[in-house]
């Protein structure tokens, strides 16, 4: 097939990216390892986007909320992740969850259909001298790698992020759990199961004991990503850590005591079925074994069946502020632009907004002429910015979208009314820049 740009990497990025450009009227070769011999540590099927830690893709807020916020600007930007996602979601509160293999089979049914897409299953390790998306996310192929790093003069940065267990709904015993959602926010939408002071001591004691997926001697000064960190790797930094993060018992009425447990695991739903359910929060590198026998003394999961068990993979990514201009191309070779997490951004939605900005500043190169980046003060903006030169290239590490990352607000707002301040800020910026960015007829 002849092609105007090639994309390497099916994923949320590489699978938003090819439908921009095809949809733009653009002829794309999208190459995906997995379906070709090759797959990856983290991956279980072929399916474009599939998601491989969790089925959320977190807050849908865009009042109150950065990543909602970014949500908001990708539906308007006609992002095919947003529309998939919003057509396969399943009851997770205020949050966006999805049954992540309708997701999947929906995203790789539409990007297969398009007649401007050829889907090639196939291995690429050299860096091409064409157009091209790099978008192989955090576990790009050695040879490819080696590759990007003979290209730029760095080794690869990396970190450990882990994959939480997934429970069958029926084994779960509801006598013992009940379903709510924290302060009733969103419906019943999580199964909650309470421990109370021993239970929550014993089970923290257990986390620490339990024996571990050792790791090889060239990983083991590889940080863990502090959004995705493991439950036994919280637990060793003090005894009351989980209670503050995802065991916290806080806005959740027990409906057996009228009083909030002292601790809770929470799981959310993990299918449109409603038959797999996800331990929130509860990433690990605990060894199997080791999973089953101290998660069945959670009080509610004492003969929980896993349909998945929780895991662990090395996660790539680029020093992408030293290395990208500011339309994420790669300084030494332009031709290349790179997006999704091998850039250092961190979750779902960040992976795939990159990509489909990525998708449009290409869009305008092969048009000849520029596209103006999205402002600072939108979420999209500020996400772009923190990866293209507003992070620390000597200590640089992924981050999530968040409020910080923009341009502050004056003085005169109150800590309550900040959030919505800036979401009605980044909401005036993103239409105004709409508003200046040309409307363009496929190529």
């Amino acid at each position: 097939m002849s092609f105007d740009i090639h994309i390497i990497g099916g994923g949320l990025a590489g699978s938003e990216a090819a439908w921009q450009l095809a949809e733009a009227g653009f002829r794309v070769r999208l190459s995906e390892m997995r379906g070709s011999g090759d797959s990856t540590p983290a991956h279980e099927t072929d399916e474009l986007a599939e998601m491989v830690c969790s089925n959320s893709f977190r807050s849908d807020d865009a009042e109150h909320n950065a990543v909602g916020l970014i949500h908001q600007e990708m539906r308007a930007l006609g992002s095919l992740i947003m529309r998939s996602a919003d057509k396969h979601r399943v009851p997770a509160g205020s949050a966006l969850a999805v049954d992540r293999e309708a997701f999947a089979a929906e995203v790789t049914r539409t990007i297969e259909a398009h007649p401007k897409i050829t889907v090639v299953r196939e291995r690429v390790d050299a860096l091409p001298d064409h157009p091209t998306i790099i978008a192989t996310g955090p576990l790009t192929g050695s040879k490819l790698a080696q590759a990007i790093a003979g290209e730029t003069g760095e080794g690869a940065l990396a970190f450990f992020d882990a994959i939480a267990p997934i429970v069958h709904r029926d084994s779960i015993n509801m006598d013992v759990a009940w379903m709510a959602a924290r302060w009733e926010k969103g419906g019943k939408d999580y199964v909650n199961c309470p421990l109370d002071k021993a239970q929550y001591d014993d089970f923290v004691g257990a986390l620490v004991e339990g024996e571990k997926m050792p790791f090889h001697d060239w990983e083991k000064d590889t940080p863990y990503f502090e959004g995705c960190m493991p439950i036994e790797v919280m637990a060793e930094r003090g005894p009351q850590t989980l209670r503050y993060g995802p065991m916290k018992p806080t806005g959740l009425d027990n409906p057996r005591t009228g009083r909030w447990p002292y601790a809770v695991v929470q799981l959310r739903q993990d299918n449109a079925l409603g038959t797999l359910w996800n331990m929130v929060g509860f990433q690990t590198k605990l060894k199997h074994g080791e999973q089953v026998r101290i998660f069945r003394t959670i009080p509610g999961l004492e003969n929980a069946e896993f349909a998945r068990l929780g895991g662990i993979h090395r996660n790539s990514f680029i020093n992408s502020p030293r290395l990208l201009d500011r339309e994420l191309r790669l300084k030494s070779k332009p031709n290349i632009r790179f997006a999704g997490q091998i850039t250092g951004c961190e979750g779902y939605v960040e992976s795939a907004a990159v990509g489909l900005i990525g998708a449009r500043f290409a869009d305008a190169e092969l048009r000849g002429h520029s596209l103006a980046s999205p402002p600072p003060e939108t979420a999209l903006g500020a996400l772009l910015g923190h990866i293209t030169g507003g992070a620390n290239v000597e200590t640089f590490q992924p981050m999530n979208v968040n409020f910080g990352l923009m341009p502050p607000l004056d003085g005169r707002w109150k800590k309550a009314d900040r959030k919505k301040a800036y979401t009605d800020r980044a909401r005036t910026a993103f239409t105004d820049w709409l508003e200046r960015t040309p409307v363009t007829e496929p190529a």
